[in-house]
């Protein structure tokens, strides 16, 4: 890879970034389509993180990835923000204008259907399919919801280990959001079909995700949108249950089609081949 001036710089901001994939993602997509373009790491401290967005376009740069902790934060900041990532309440894409606004984008929410529906092409979004669990009320927690209510699942049952922030959440979509306490989460994995780790549980470095899988019946999915490690405990657990288990990758994968169409100008595929090269490292 060659960078030059007129090279197109976008990043990836978070705390910590390090385990990002998103550089590899996109610097295989650059590659692959010849676009003079790079995507760099912006390890970014809560802190700082307005004076920074603020400084994208002050830097020449074209956009950025938003991850944890900071999507809600960004949908505060973004100067303008389309209705789903408004109704979802957080943003994961920011891009820079020519006029140096900056717009506000949700592409969790599509990312993580298409990612479930490629893993799990059983499962189905029905009022009569059983239930959802989603595991956390951040901004990726969501956006899985928006996602989950708007294909027609019937229940969703949110646990999140601050049980005000899961009943904020379930506030602001209605039914069929309801929360539940951390303390009754393997209780509300009965009758579930699908189950979703949003949490950083699990995650290399970090707490190991607590829960108990028995409850949850035959024939359930399990995604777990962490994908350091790409199998994680949750979902060796899943696997050794007979379940379906879905790893984060792919969420990580569609959920970046969209940002770099609007950085790069090139609608990328997700391919056998990209899922190879970002998940080996």
């Amino acid at each position: 890879m060659s960078i030059g001036g007129k090279t197109k710089v976008a990043g990836v901001m978070g705390w910590p970034v390090g385990h990002s994939l998103s550089p590899r993602l996109h610097g295989f997509w650059l590659e692959k389509y010849g676009v003079d373009g790079v995507l760099v790491p912006l390890p970014v401290r809560p802190e700082h993180f307005a004076q920074a967005l603020r400084a994208l376009p002050k830097l020449g740069l074209i956009g950025a990835s938003v991850t944890v902790p900071h999507k809600e934060a960004a949908l505060e900041l973004a100067d303008d923000v389309e209705p789903l990532a408004r109704r979802i309440g957080a943003v994961n894409t920011i891009v820079v204008g020519p006029d140096g606004r900056l717009a506000g984008q949700n592409t969790d929410a599509p990312g993580f259907l298409s990612a479930l529906r490629a893993g799990a092409p059983k499962w189905r979004a029905s009022a009569s399919a059983g239930a959802a669990v989603v595991l956390g009320a951040g901004g990726a927690a969501r956006a899985i919801v928006a996602a989950l209510a708007e294909a027609g699942v019937g229940e969703i049952r949110v646990v999140n280990r601050t049980h005000g922030r899961a009943a904020a959440l379930a506030g602001a979509f209605g039914a069929p959001v309801r929360a539940v306490p951390w303390e009754k989460r393997a209780g509300a994995l009965e009758g579930a079909a699908l189950l979703v780790n949003a949490t950083t549980l699990g995650m290399t470095g970090g707490p190991a995700l607590e829960l108990d899988l028995a409850p949850l019946p035959a024939g359930a999915a399990v995604m777990d949108i962490v994908y350091t490690p790409l199998e994680t405990g949750l979902l060796a657990r899943a696997r050794k249950r007979g379940l379906v288990a879905v790893d984060g990758l792919g969420m990580l994968l569609h959920q970046a089609r969209p940002a770099f169409a609007a950085w790069f100008g090139v609608e990328p595929e997700v391919t056998a081949e990209l899922r190879a090269f970002v998940g080996n490292p």
